[in-house]
């Protein structure tokens, strides 16, 4: 009889745990990252939360806290390489090292046509949502090498594998961290490292609450667009990169991994 090699669903499970690893969130303060760095830390792993946003970061921190937790706030801009520099600093030095990543800050456009948009526009949202994950992807990687390994996950989007009228910057930010994320994966495999991205899709958050505004006819557009028939919820863009990052997801490396009710099918 052969050798049944499946592990069993219990062993499955443990993958899943986090305890003795220490993470980095960055965009932490509100949205998937607040919520994805509470269920990391819920999962045992001990948590850098970053942020833009003091006042985010001290929330975050506070629940994870009160949860039974361990986690440490620092207020960073993530397009500024010395920032970047810090949360890994810190966590090396506040925990002893550096083993997931999950790269989420991130900024909606503003939204206009191709030739109508102002080139401090463009070159904004280029800066926060794509050069920021190359630095991220940059440091984190060096410290890894070092470490013997470890597990990173971009938050790009639908729009990393689709155009969508009128926020062309978004879509070429969103591509750019898809492909950042393919050529990374590939050039450290070898090193142990594995780097995957997440491309949610319309995710019920501060951002695309705001980007809707209050008009039910938008918001009924957007949910149509989606074939499972809603938005979906933070917490389920954070199973998706919290299993991405732990041992669960050992073979998986390169993936761009669609969380978005079947959106992108469309």
């Amino acid at each position: 009889m052969r050798e049944n090699t499946v592990p069993a669903v219990d062993a499955a499970f443990t993958q899943l745990n986090m305890a003795g690893r220490v993470a980095i969130i960055t965009g932490a303060g509100s949205g998937i990252g607040a919520t994805t760095a509470v269920l990391l830390a819920a999962r045992g792993a001990a948590v850098i939360v970053a942020d833009i946003s003091a006042a985010g970061c001290e929330a975050t921190t506070e629940q994870i806290r009160r949860d039974g937790g361990s986690a440490t706030p620092i207020v960073v801009d993530m397009t500024d390489e010395s920032d970047v520099r810090a949360t890994i600093d810190l966590a090396v030095s506040t925990y002893g090292g550096l083993h997931a990543a999950f790269n989420n800050a991130g900024i909606g456009s503003k939204g206009a046509p191709l030739t109508d948009m102002p080139l401090e526009d463009w070159q904004h949202m280029i800066s926060v949502n794509l050069t920021s994950i190359f630095l991220c992807l940059k440091h984190q990687i060096r410290h890894m090498k070092n470490q013997g390994g470890g597990a990173i996950v971009n938050t790009a989007s639908g729009a990393g594998v689709v155009g969508f009228p009128n926020v062309i910057d978004y879509v070429a930010a969103k591509h750019g961290v898809v492909g950042l994320t393919r050529a990374a994966a590939i050039d450290y495999a070898g090193h142990g490292i594995r780097v995957n991205a997440v491309l949610p899709g319309g995710i019920e958050t501060p951002m695309l609450t705001s980007a809707m505004g209050k008009d039910e006819i938008v918001r009924s557009a957007v949910v149509r667009g989606h074939p499972i028939g809603r938005l979906g919820q933070s917490l389920e863009i954070a199973e998706a990169a919290a299993w991405l990052l732990s041992d669960a997801a050992s073979f998986v490396t390169g993936s761009a991994m669609a969380v978005d009710g079947g959106y992108t099918c469309m």
